[in-house]
């Protein structure tokens, strides 16, 4: 089990630094000051994050290094429910 876990960590730095394109179903957005909400709590996990958001389909896609996990939680943190 060590071995393995220590062959996992090896491959971590790998990754980091590397922006991936995650797209999110938010709901609970109605206006633009909702969009804004969820940008800031996107931005406060990720300064370099870029975020596009389509409010009429509850989509929000972000390009970021963070992990999937880290996102969805700063977003349901403001409020609002996250799904795939």
């Amino acid at each position: 089990m060590r071995a393995n876990l220590r062959l996992c960590l090896q491959f971590v730095p790998i990754f980091q630094g590397i922006f991936m394109n995650q797209t999110f179903t938010v709901t609970g957005m109605t206006c633009g000051h909702c969009e804004m909400a969820v940008k800031r709590a996107v931005k406060q996990a990720d300064p370099q994050a870029e975020i596009t958001i389509d409010r009429a389909q509850n989509r929000v896609s972000i390009e970021s290094t963070q992990a999937r996990e880290d996102l969805a939680k700063a977003i349901a943190e403001e409020g609002y429910e996250v799904a795939a």
